[in-house]
């Protein structure tokens, strides 16, 4: 019986990373002798890579924490005029961190945090923007990226973090915000770079990034691979190995007419961390705050099994561009992509629900499994450019999307998976390896149940399309007002094959139909050139089934609860704001305070109704700073303060009691009051430059009862790099300086996620 859906080649990695090792000694010494002649023709390094991180061969200044223009042609003016909250953490800022997923280059964002997967939620991704959930926001260069997953940077350029609600940019959802990765591209010019990793916890990490220019310079092919293994610092048994290749080849570089065709593909093989469990006192607490993870006395204390527990993923991703000037100030683009994603796991929670923890001392170990694939078609068409008329500058952008998708989840059939009758009286394999010590787990025990798959599920498909425009106009050189519109339809039907149960109705076919209007206005006074101050307003809409399959969020198209006539949730923004480049251009200073409005949002009244009767909103204030103080001093920071409160709310997710009005007032799940991060270096020599920085998030609840929680917590890391030569540098990272027990997700029952312990890394990195 085989429990994997996904084929993996255990040996794939470490195949990859020879071939990676033996491609950077192999291009080390055919250009080595090239090398002083090379950076001496060139006015600028082409480039700045290192094995830790993703590498750039973008023709700007790839020193800079300052970002003027975002990627996305639906952004139709520069950011300093642009009326909104939007963060850009750049590649510098990436190489620095030594990041090397999504969820550490976001660590330098206030105002994110992520949520557990659970409960409907797929491992992954979970990001929580301003207190709202955005798993399905997304963007991997302006087009939604769909399905669960754990996202790699190796192929990504720049990250790109907008804040309040944007569904006129992207469709459905972004209530709080949205994400959207830009994906390295060919360049016109020849480069290679790669590097190496070796840290802490048998940490490796080996990438190479080439781009190679032919057919008299008009055409370019670019190659990114990446692989990656380690244990975590703190966490006994949890391991990490994956591999990733990005092919992509454009024509026509530097003519009307641009074709770009690109590929991305990625696996996994985990032993994913189980969390730890909330110390429950008992099975109804209600009081706010009351129950934080309890690590038995060690925060290295791991509670899934070796034997039981895995998680393998999978992406593939084709896309091809086309991209046309018509004439000098109107350029025409097709975009059409295909993606495929896959999840495949059984993992351990530590469920603590039953009083274990408590009355003996033991954990439930809770197997909790997912078997998913989604499909994603998009094709987006795209016109953009400017224009005079009646006296007045346009800058605009519109476009059609049309997308088709499709989810199917199942699981496996785990036995046993149950508290023991009595409960967990004993720790180890005389209860089959269900039960393990609170304070002395053992990852080894054995463990002597069944797996089989289980392909009763749910296939969830979607069909949107939508027309959108957006302008910015020029009223005057002191005035600017921006404006967008869009107009989506969402059509969306679940098919579930669960056998019919006391909370599941039948088998069943659920649809539903939505069709909603976003718009966004801005009106921005420029002081000066390089300033700006704003007001604006903006929308989204949020439909039922919106995620696809792909996640929880109260998502009514289930045969779990009845949700028929759902209409869209509805958000707004009022957000007033300020702008300032300073230091002639290089630093970029900001800030905003905003409230944003959620209303109609599903809420369940009883144990098979939603209905939209919902309320939330959150006041808050942000401030931020990027780029050069000095030529020598760096800075990436910023400050968000988010003051949520639920206005209306629904049942009690915490033990499934429907207490009406008892959440209301409490604060939003995932929604730190306070969050801060700072980013700082500072180049002592033009060879030796030193870093760090600071990381501070508040108490997070986990639920809206506001009954389980984690603590807030100050990181602390610290980076070093030195320049050997011309085209090889060394850098060292400390991350968690201090070694702080922390934790950087919160479930609404049962356990929290902590984080790595002290990690050091030491990077070696060539560019020629």
């Amino acid at each position: 019986m085989s429990r994997t859906i996904i084929k993996t080649s255990a040996s794939s990695p470490r195949l990859l990373a020879s071939a990676i090792g033996v491609a950077l000694g192999a291009s080390s010494v055919a250009h080595l002798a090239q090398a002083a002649e090379d950076t001496e023709q060139k006015g600028q390094r082409d480039s700045i890579s290192l094995g830790a991180t993703s590498i750039t061969g973008e023709e700007q200044d790839a020193t800079s924490y300052q970002v003027e223009k975002a990627s996305s042609q639906k952004y139709t003016a520069p950011l300093v005029d642009t009326p909104r909250s939007v963060t850009v953490v750049p590649q510098q800022v990436l190489k620095d961190t030594a990041a090397t997923s999504l969820q550490d280059a976001l660590r330098t964002v206030p105002g994110i945090t992520f949520g557990a997967g659970e409960g409907g939620n797929p491992q992954g991704d979970r990001p929580f923007i301003r207190g709202f959930d955005a798993q399905g926001d997304t963007y991997l260069d302006g087009v939604r990226d769909t399905g669960g997953q754990s996202r790699e940077i190796f192929d990504i350029e720049s990250i790109e973090v907008s804040k309040g609600p944007n569904s006129s940019f992207g469709g459905r959802g972004s209530a709080g915000g949205s994400l959207n990765l830009v994906s390295k591209t060919p360049q016109a010019r020849d480069f290679t770079n790669g590097g190496f990793t070796y840290g802490s916890d048998q940490t490796r990490r080996y990438v190479l990034d080439v781009n190679r220019q032919f057919l008299d310079d008009s055409a370019a092919f670019r190659l990114n691979l990446m692989t990656h293994e380690q244990n975590v610092a703190g966490r006994d048994a949890v391991n990490y190995d994956r591999w990733g290749v990005a092919p992509s080849l454009t024509f026509g570089l530097g003519t009307p007419t641009r074709v770009n065709l690109s590929y991305y593909h990625m696996e996994s093989n985990d032993l994913p961390d189980s969390g730890i469990p909330y110390g429950y006192s008992s099975s109804t607490a209600t009081t706010h705050g009351h129950d934080k993870p309890n690590d038995g006395g060690d925060s290295n204390n791991f509670y899934g099994l070796k034997d039981r527990d895995f998680r393998k993923t999978r992406a593939d991703i084709s896309t091809v561009s086309i991209e046309h000037d018509l004439n000098d100030s109107m350029t025409l683009k097709n975009t059409l992509r295909h993606g495929s994603t896959g999840q495949d796991y059984i993992l351990t929670q530590p469920d603590d629900s039953k009083l274990n923890v408590n009355r003996f001392g033991t954990v439930w170990r809770r197997a909790n499994s997912r078997v998913s694939t989604t499909t994603t078609t998009t094709n987006q068409t795209d016109l953009f450019g400017s224009f005079q008329a009646l006296g007045f500058k346009h800058s605009y952008s519109t476009g059609l999307e049309f997308t088709g998708e499709e989810t199917r989840v199942s699981s496996y059939t785990i036995s046993p998976n149950a508290n023991p009758t009595g409960g967990c009286t004993v720790a180890g394999g005389s209860q089959g390896g269900q039960c393990t010590s609170l304070s002395n787990p053992n990852p080894d025990d054995a463990w002597n149940g069944s797996i089989a798959r289980n392909y009763n599920g749910t296939n969830t498909k979607a069909t949107s399309r939508a027309a959108y425009v957006f302008d910015t106009i020029e009223l005057d050189p002191k005035w600017l007002l921006n404006v967008g519109l869009r107009y989506d339809t969402f059509d969306t039907e679940a098919n579930t094959n669960a056998v019919p149960s006391a909370t599941v109705k039948a088998r069943s076919k659920i649809k539903d139909d939505s069709q909603f209007f976003n718009w966004q206005a801005g009106l921005v006074w420029k002081p000066v050139e390089n300033a700006s101050v704003y007001a604006s307003y903006a929308t989204s809409a949020t439909p039922a089934g919106g995620l696809v399959g792909e996640g929880s969020d109260g998502n009514p198209l289930s045969a779990g609860a009845a949700s028929s006539d759902l209409q869209p949730e509805e958000t707004v923004n009022y957000e007033l704001g300020t702008k300032w480049d300073l230091f002639h251009d290089r630093l970029s200073l900001t800030a905003a305070v905003f409230r944003t409005e959620k209303k109609n949002t599903r809420i369940l009244v009883d144990a098979l109704t939603y209905q939209n009767a919902g309320e939330s909103q959150v006041d808050g204030i942000e401030l931020s700073a990027s780029g050069k103080i000095t030529d020598q001093w760096q800075v990436f920071a910023g400050y968000s303060y988010l003051d949520s409160e639920l206005v209306k709310a629904g049942r009690n997710g915490r033990n499934g009691v429907i207490s009406a009005g008892s959440n209301e007032g409490n604060q939003m799940p995932n929604t730190p009051k306070n969050s801060f991060s700072l980013w700082t270096t500072y180049a002592i020599t033009p060879k030796l430059t030193i870093g760090g920085g600071a990381f501070y998030v508040d108490d997070v609840y986990g639920d809206v009862g506001n009954t389980v929680y984690v603590p807030s917590y100050t990181r602390y890391d610290a980076m070093a790099s030195y320049k050997l030569t011309k085209n090889i540098d060394l850098q060292l990272n400390v991350q968690n300086l201090t070694d702080k027990t922390y934790y950087d997700k919160a479930f609404s029952t049962h356990f929290a996620n902590q984080a790595a312990g002290r990690t050091a890394l030491v990077s070696t990195s060539f560019h020629f």
